[in-house]
């Protein structure tokens, strides 16, 4: 017989992810250019040239001061409101804004800092974790490649996707709560999963609106397409939207 695994060996791989991962290869979405009608084509341009004529250059609402630290807001930000991230990281980063400095602080400081965000220790644990890889790997640089982002310790797809295109280093659009209700509610998207949203808005959105889009999504989700009662009212794309009948009948 074969002697019994360890119990760490059982553990679910949530509870391991402060541990130092292998690099993996990021299976990155395809986005195949779909065969959109002429018709169809020209309304999805209309929705992102109007997005940007409100707004040239939308920004996130997470504050950072580098590279660094919009990594660990991001990571913080899981399941958590900008807003409640934001109000732990003002003092955090004004003693912590290196890998190094965290360090300092060590596991049971960072939890005291961000105790009020939820999962707060698992956070702590993983944004330790990660700064330990960044000073022993990467000089205590942010690596700026989705395959080395997503092998950090808390990193995952969404995370590497908000990181990289924030800092315009690669075209993504992150799909959280707020960009997959209003992807599907816009009709850019019928697919059941982030990722299979993801695909199908690279595939369609317009080139020069890539690196604009994910923020452009998520603020009008956040402000105006909420999710119980759209402000269909105050909507400079409701005429552009499908789904606007089911909320105000015409």
């Amino acid at each position: 017989m074969k002697p019994p695994k360890p119990a760490s060996a059982l553990a679910s791989p949530d509870l391991q992810t402060a541990k130092p991962a292998k690099p993996k290869t990021a299976r990155k979405p395809v986005a195949r250019r779909p065969r959109l009608t002429p018709v169809e084509k020209a309304r999805i341009a209309e929705i992102f040239r109007r997005f940007e004529a409100a707004e040239p250059d939308p920004k996130g609402e997470l504050h950072w001061l580098n590279p660094y630290t919009f990594l660990v807001a991001v990571a913080l930000s899981a399941q958590a409101t900008d807003k409640g991230v934001n109000k732990a990281t003002q003092p955090l980063f004004a003693i912590a804004d290196t890998p190094q400095k965290m360090l300092e602080l060590c596991e049971a400081g960072l939890m005291d800092a961000i105790k009020t965000i939820g999962l707060y220790r698992t956070k702590a644990k993983n944004v330790i974790a990660l700064s330990a890889i960044l000073v022993e790997r990467y000089g205590g640089e942010v690596p700026l490649e989705r395959e080395a982002l997503q092998s950090l310790p808390g990193v995952g797809r969404k995370t590497a996707s908000v990181v990289l295109n924030e800092l315009r280093i690669e075209p993504a659009v992150a799909v959280d709560t707020h960009v997959f209700r209003v992807s599907h509610r816009l009709k850019l998207s019928a697919a059941p999963t982030p990722d299979g949203v993801e695909r199908d808005l690279l595939a369609k959105i317009p080139g020069e609106y890539l690196t604009r889009a994910h923020h452009w999504l998520i603020l009008h989700g956040r402000y105006t397409c909420i999710a119980r009662k759209p402000r269909c009212e105050a909507c400079l794309i409701a005429d552009l939207c499908p789904s606007r009948v089911l909320f105000v009948g015409v």
